[in-house]
C-alpha cells in the first residue's frame, strides 16, 4: 500500500470519473471535496447562536469572536466554514430561522449558483501618447500591426483605447478620441479583423462606442462603469458585452487618498446597483462583465483584498475581468520601473484567475497565453 496526500485537485468530477466511482456517487462528493469559507459581517447575536449549533450539527464550523454565547454585543462578525454539501445543506435550514438568518440563506444560495466561464485573454492596444506603458502605445498601421500579432499569439479579444485612464491622465474631448480610433476601426472593418478576434471598445463616448460597434467591435469596456445609459442603450442596440468597471472618482482624482469603510462589500454592492440599471434596460446579465478596476481609486490594500477575494463577485453570475497589467502595486510590493513588472503581473493574474477571475487584460499576450496555459493544464 502506498499513501500520498494531494494538495489540490482541479476538477473534482474528472478525478472521480477517472477512479471509476459510481455516476450517481460522482455529484455528491465532489461537493464534499469543496471547502468554502464565508465572513459573515454584522450578524445579530441571536442569530450568531442558532447558525454555530446548525453549522455544528452538519459538521461545518462556524468561528465567532468570545461574548457571543453571553450576547456582549448586538452584532458579530464571524466566519461560515464547510464544504459545498453543508452550505447547501444549512442554507436550505436557515430558511426557516429568524434574525436576518432568511437572507444569509438567500445570499449563500446565490453564491452556490455561480457560474463557470472559460478562460479569456484580452490584449491591450492604446491609439494615445499618453498611457502608462509606453509599450502598449500604437497607432493606425502600426495599431493594425500589433492587432495581427496578438492574434497570432493567442488573444480572444483585443481592447483598443484612444484615451489614457492613468492617475492624473489629460482630459480629452470626445471629438479628438473619435479622431484617433476611426482610422484603426476602419481598418478592423475593411479586412474583417473581427471574424478573427473580439475586439472590445474602451470608452465611455457614446460617439466613440456607436462607431466602433458600427465597425465590428462586440465589447463596450466602460471605466465608469456604466454611469450613461446612453451607452447601455447602444451596447443594448448592438447586442454587445459592456463590461462595468469599479472606479472612485475620476482618472484625475482616483489615486487622491482613495477610502472605504469596506471594499469590498462597497464594490459589491455597486455591480449590484449597476447589474439592475443594465438589466432594466434591456441588457441580459449572460452579456455583462464585470471588473473591479484595480488601481482606480484603491490603495495597495484596497487592490489586494479585491484579489484575494475575487470569488466573491462570481455570486452575480457574470464574467469577471481582472486587469492588473504592469500596475504601480506592483511596484509598491517591489520597487519596478514600468517596462520591468512582467514577471509581477503574471502573479497578480495567474491568482486572479485561481480566485474566479475568467478574462485577463494585459499588455504581454504571448507570454500570459503561455502562463495561463501551464497553469491550466498543473
Amino acid at each position: 500500500m502506498e499513501l500520498y496526500q494531494l494538495n489540490n485537485i482541479k476538477n473534482k468530477k474528472e478525478f472521480l470519473k477517472a477512479l471509476n466511482v459510481h455516476g450517481g456517487g460522482i455529484s455528491i462528493m465532489a461537493k464534499k471535496m469543496e471547502l468554502l469559507y464565508f465572513f459573515i459581517k454584522d450578524l445579530k447575536t441571536p442569530a450568531v447562536n442558532i447558525l454555530k449549533q446548525d453549522a455544528l450539527s452538519i459538521g461545518a464550523e462556524l468561528a465567532t469572536p468570545s461574548g457571543v454565547i453571553v450576547c456582549e454585543k448586538a452584532l458579530y462578525d464571524c466566519l461560515l466554514i464547510g464544504t459545498r454539501k453543508h452550505i447547501e445543506i444549512l442554507s436550505k435550514k436557515e430558511l426557516a430561522q429568524p434574525f436576518g438568518l432568511k437572507a444569509l440563506a438567500l445570499a449563500l444560495q446565490e453564491f452556490l449558483k455561480a457560474k463557470t466561464f472559460p478562460l479569456k485573454i484580452m490584449g491591450i492596444i492604446n491609439a494615445n501618447d499618453d498611457s502608462f506603458f509606453e509599450g502598449s502605445r500604437f497607432k493606425n498601421s502600426d495599431a493594425i500591426a500589433k492587432i495581427e500579432e496578438m492574434i497570432g499569439q493567442g488573444a480572444d479579444i483585443i481592447d483598443i483605447g484612444a484615451v489614457s485612464s492613468r492617475p492624473n491622465a489629460l482630459v480629452v474631448s470626445e471629438a479628438e478620441e473619435l479622431e484617433r480610433i476611426e482610422p484603426i476601426c476602419d481598418e478592423i472593418k475593411a479586412q474583417k479583423l473581427y471574424e478573427k478576434v473580439s475586439f472590445s471598445i474602451d470608452s465611455y463616448a457614446p460617439s466613440v462606442i456607436a462607431y466602433a460597434l458600427a465597425s465590428g467591435f462586440n465589447v463596450v469596456n466602460d471605466i465608469t462603469g456604466a454611469s450613461n445609459e446612453e451607452v447601455i442603450a447602444l451596447t443594448v442596440k448592438h447586442k454587445a458585452k459592456l463590461c462595468i468597471m469599479h472606479m472612485q472618482g475620476t482618472p484625475q482624482t482616483m489615486q487622491t487618498n482613495p477610502h472605504y469603510e469596506d471594499v469590498m462589500v462597497e464594490v459589491s454592492e455597486f455591480f449590484e446597483e449597476r447589474i439592475a440599471k443594465c438589466e432594466a434596460l434591456g441588457m441580459k446579465r449572460e452579456n455583462i462583465i464585470l471588473d473591479v478596476g484595480i488601481g482606480f481609486g484603491k490603495t495597495l490594500e484596497h487592490n489586494l483584498t479585491l484579489i484575494q477575494n475575487m470569488g466573491h463577485f462570481k455570486k452575480f453570475g457574470c464574467e469577471l475581468l481582472v486587469g492588473a497589467s504592469r500596475k504601480s502595486m506592483i511596484d509598491q510590493i517591489v520597487p519596478t520601473p514600468t517596462a520591468k513588472r512582467l514577471a509581477g503581473t503574471l502573479a497578480i493574474h495567474l491568482k486572479a484567475v485561481e480566485n474566479g477571475a475568467n478574462i485577463v487584460r494585459c499588455h504581454d499576450v504571448q507570454e500570459h497565453f503561455q502562463a495561463l496555459t501551464v497553469w491550466d493544464m498543473i
